[in-house]
């Protein structure tokens, strides 16, 4: 198996302020570090309105990063975001070039 390139996109609570954003960003991250990835770019978006409601919330921080990894560290990284209540959302895209 290979690294891949991966895009992260994940929606917080937008209760949280900019340290505890950054806290989680960087814990989660960790699933990638600690199996040999690595981080390429961490872009902060802050908090927007969110297209549509979701679990009653109207905004949302955005935080969108990019990451090489393997496709077992990108599906644990997945599954932790999932469990934590403070995500409203994610989506993981690969971006490896055709």
């Amino acid at each position: 198996m290979s690294a891949h390139k991966y895009e992260l996109m994940f929606i917080a609570d937008p209760a949280m302020d900019e340290r505890s954003l950054k806290k989680l960003t960087d814990q989660y991250l960790e699933v990638v570090t600690k199996e040999g990835g690595s981080v390429d770019n961490i872009d902060v978006w802050g908090r927007r309105k969110l297209a549509y409601e979701i679990d009653k919330h109207k905004e949302g921080n955005y935080v969108v990063v990019e990451y090489t990894c393997e496709p077992s560290a990108s599906a644990e990284l997945d599954r932790v975001l999932n469990l934590n209540e403070s995500v409203i959302r994610t989506k993981i895209l690969r971006k490896d070039d055709k």
